[in-house]
């Protein structure tokens, strides 16, 4: 077998390469600041003002980066969420300044509502049996609005990201009723309780006052009812679907990638997080730790990867060309 490892031959004979086009760059931005702001539990990412947007999304399709995942941090919150569907919400803007500063951009805006509402959560609170908490079918309604608002300002994919049963078929039923037939919907279909959401907090100011997210993402422990929920994602209607957190869930990467629809996987915060802290203190080599884990989650059966990385990986893939 060594045989087939020599310095030559070995790299024909990848049986993954990672490319420019498996990566999405997530954004943050944000209509209370006039400055980029810095992470600082995400060293190198900030949240960005809308202004900074056409700069910034110029900047990685320069780099071969062609996809954004776009969240948006408002001005105003309420306990409806209600600037998140506004046709000049900051998504929507940022959006539009895409379309007209980048045209060939593909963008995804994600749907949800926790960094909208005062309380945090996901959607419409309610009662539970567990006490206040999200309400499922008064929700529906809201991403849909969501969806159709990010639609009408030009995006590409909406994505879907809270968790709701039966969020695929009302956002495809509010699409198309307002004519966005062709807008793709790309579900969090396996989107986990994990640790790993900790310095996101952060960056999209979406802490929760009460409670936690665990009565809607799903258990670390289950894989087979990771596999059902994107079953029936793909049966309301899902385009594309995905698994967050990527690096701890590559079982259910593979799994998930025999429904048979395209997949992608986010690289999340604390996974970010933990790579940057252990390069900076010098345990690891940063670039080659990216490389390794964006393949890894590439061979699992990733065809798109979300990933603070992105600008740099790109860089970086440039180079090993």
């Amino acid at each position: 077998m060594r045989r087939l490892r020599q310095r030559r031959i070995r790299p024909l004979l990848a049986e993954q390469v990672l490319s420019k086009r498996d990566l999405v760059a997530p954004l943050f931005i944000d209509e209370t600041i006039l400055e980029p702001l810095p992470i600082v539990s995400m060293p190198g990412q900030f949240r960005y003002p809308v202004e900074y947007v056409p700069d910034v999304a110029g900047g990685l399709f320069a780099a071969g980066v062609q996809a954004v995942l776009l969240f948006g941090i408002p001005c105003t919150k309420d306990a409806v969420a209600s600037a998140a569907y506004k046709a000049d919400g900051v998504v929507q803007r940022a959006v539009m300044a895409i379309r007209d500063s980048v045209p060939d951009m593909l963008v995804i805006t994600d749907v949800c509502a926790c960094e909208y509402t005062d309380h945090g959560h996901c959607g419409i609170i309610g009662e539970t049996r567990d006490g206040p908490g999200l309400a499922n079918d008064p929700s529906l309604e809201l991403m849909g609005r969501i969806a159709a608002s990010h639609a009408e300002s030009g995006a590409d994919i909406v994505a879907p990201s809270c968790m709701l049963d039966g969020q695929v078929a009302a956002i495809r039923e509010a699409l198309d009723t307002a004519g966005f037939q062709e807008t793709l919907i790309m579900s969090y279909s396996a989107k986990f309780s994990s640790a790993l959401f900790g310095p996101f907090r952060e960056a999209a100011g979406s802490g929760y006052t009460f409670g936690d997210r665990s009565g809607y993402q799903m258990n670390p422990a289950n894989a087979r009812e990771a596999v059902r929920e994107s079953e029936l994602d793909a049966a309301e209607g899902a385009d594309i679907l995905m698994v967050k957190p990527a690096g701890l869930y590559l079982d259910i990467l593979a799994a998930i990638k025999e429904i048979g629809l395209p997949v992608a996987a986010y690289q999340v915060s604390g996974e970010y997080a933990q790579i940057k802290a252990a390069a900076e203190q010098g345990w690891i080599r940063e670039r080659d730790v990216v490389m390794e884990s964006l393949t890894c989650i590439k061979r699992a059966g990733a065809d798109l990867i979300i990933t603070y990385f992105a600008k740099d990986a790109a860089g970086w893939i440039h180079e090993e060309q």
